[in-house]
């Protein structure tokens, strides 16, 4: 199998045997290879030239192979390292592993070890890389590099985010929970022209209508019991700059109407002030939920609906925007690699696929979550499906519904019997999606549609909690 693209490799080993060997298996792979006997000698060659792979035997006359490890990652942190360990060694490729290498061969080893051990350090890097480019993309474009997105869907959210920014009209952002509307809303900040004022953040749905205006508006000394001096609210630490209203639909509907004023005449009065301030401020308020049936339902004042909604973006849920998972597992990962000192490599394509085949209710947080928790239990070098902290499938359905949907019912329709095949299917092959669609003969979009069509999802929160589902997943699912 030929390297879609070659790599420059460099192997330091004193045997010559084991050099010859490995050149010949990578330049088979269309790699560039050159070689050094000793650590010396590598790391001079390493000064002069650019290596994307290292690949190093522990044992070396002279400097060994940890230092030269040391030495590449200080200077060269994109080049992987891969360590060779003579067999019954391995105590020392974990704590080459604990350094930074990627990964290590234990001898004797064959040449497809070679070459999946080298196409795994490869496509980590090529991950990274990917990662890098985004996020400079994104700082660049839209000036806040935590948001990851490549799918169409955020692709659109990113234009509409580049050509809001300039503006000072009032944006209304509404999505699920766990979305990431607060960073949309940073974007929207810094890449605006006030993006040199403050960026103030209000929890509605935190803060009780008693203390809400007062958090809001501020209060003269003596406005209330308590109020033992003069306090300055949001709207004016906000003066010249950005105010997220976060889940405006927990605000008082009584005080909606001054937070209406506010928008209209740029002005608010302190609790037990009757003296008018100006305040230049763009107010972007955020929803989990759709902002019209919350003027439905009274909730939101229409008038101020109408008011905030001069431009609005709504997120996608993370099953809208599936193109995404692998790069914020990987963004995870990453992460709390270096908030853990964890070395994990990657994500295993069992646990990847079992990750792509849950709906993430809880969006992107209930993912990050999932990926924090898998990386500090995980026991290997890749996340594997048991290191996750969920049965991530879809439920199967109860005895009732079971029997009401069954083929023998005379009520039962054509699409009753569908999906009673997709459940059994499901159950058979333990909930993964990819090998049910096999299993029926349709991709595994057209399974995802029907699934999302004889509501799955119902099904997976009514069962939620008696399948024994963790706690935190659980306040996920109440509050959609």
């Amino acid at each position: 199998m030929k390297a879609l693209k070659e790599k420059s490799i460099l192997v330091v080993d004193d045997e010559a045997l084991m050099r010859d060997y490995l050149t010949e298996i990578l330049s088979r792979l269309g790699h560039r290879v050159e070689c050094m006997a000793c650590g010396e000698d590598a790391l001079e060659r390493f000064r002069e030239s650019f290596f994307d792979l290292v690949i190093t035997d522990i044992r070396l006359p002279g400097i060994d192979g940890f230092k030269v490890l040391d030495a590449v990652r200080s200077s060269s942190p994109g080049t992987a390292v891969i360590v060779i360990t003579g067999y019954g060694s391995i105590e020392g490729a974990v704590q080459a592993m604990r350094l930074g290498a990627f990964d290590y061969l234990a001898k004797p080893f064959t040449a497809d070890a070679v070459e999946l051990v080298i196409q795994k350090a490869f496509e980590f890097q090529r991950l990274q890389e990917e990662n890098r480019a985004l996020r400079s993309q994104l700082s660049s474009q839209y000036g806040y590099e935590n948001i990851i997105g490549k799918s169409e869907p955020m692709k659109r959210v990113f234009e509409m985010v580049e050509t809001m920014a300039p503006s000072r009209a009032t944006v209304l952002i509404s999505g699920e929970s766990g979305t990431g509307k607060e960073l949309i809303a940073r974007a929207i900040h810094v890449r605006s022209p006030r993006k040199e004022g403050s960026f103030i953040k209000v929890n509605c749905a935190a803060l009780p209508g008693t203390l809400m205006e007062s958090e809001l508006f501020g209060h003269e000394k003596g406005a209330f019991t308590g109020a033992i001096r003069q306090n300055r609210g949001r709207f004016e630490l906000a003066h010249e700059g950005t105010i997220l209203l976060d889940e405006i639909g927990e605000v008082d509907p009584a005080l909606q109407s001054k937070i209406l004023r506010v928008l209209q005449e740029r002005e608010f009065e302190r609790l037990g002030s009757g003296t008018p301030l100006k305040v230049d401020v763009r107010v972007i308020a955020t929803t989990n939920r759709d902002p019209k049936a919350l003027v439905e339902d009274g909730k939101l004042r229409s008038d101020l609906f109408y008011r905030l909604n001069v431009l609005s973006i709504h997120l996608p849920p993370l099953r809208a925007r599936r193109d995404d998972i692998p790069l914020l597992v990987h963004h995870f990962i990453h992460k709390y690699n270096e908030e853990n000192d964890r070395a994990i490599l990657g994500c295993s394509r069992p646990a990847l696929e079992k990750i792509l085949a849950y709906d993430w209710p809880g969006n992107v947080r209930e993912l990050e979550n999932a990926i924090e928790r898998a990386v500090i239990i995980s026991h290997t070098r890749e996340l594997q499906p048991e290191d996750l902290p969920l049965d991530l499938t879809v439920l199967p359905m109860e005895p009732d519904e079971r029997a009401r949907v069954s083929p023998t019912n005379p009520a039962a329709s054509l699409e009753d019997a569908e999906r009673v095949m997709i459940f059994k299917a499901l159950e058979a092959c333990g909930g993964n999606r990819s090998q049910a669609a096999k299993a029926l003969g349709i991709s595994s979009r057209t399974l995802r549609n029907k699934l999302h069509k004889y509501g799955a999802m119902s099904a997976f929160k009514r069962n939620a909690s008696a399948a024994g589902q963790e706690a935190g997943v659980r306040r996920n699912l109440n509050s959609l």
